[in-house]
């Protein structure tokens, strides 16, 4: 995967984390009905998928020891 492709997923990884962090945050509304998408964990697996891109920057960039 290229750079600006791995840049882009990054950012758009975090931009994920960040709503659903705030749509997660909201208080409920029993009398709408129940909330029907799992934002806290839709948070934690955008914040684990930019993780793994962060450490794949970081071996695009030259920053990990080559393997052995």
């Amino acid at each position: 995967m290229s750079l600006p492709l791995t840049l882009v997923l990054i950012a758009a990884a975090l931009a994920l984390a960040v709503f659903a962090g705030w749509r997660g945050a909201q208080p409920s509304q029993p009398h709408l009905g129940v909330r029907m998408v799992p934002w806290r964990l839709i948070m934690a697996l955008s914040c684990v998928i930019a993780f793994v891109l962060i450490v794949h920057l970081a071996a695009l960039l030259g920053m990990l020891p080559p393997p052995r």
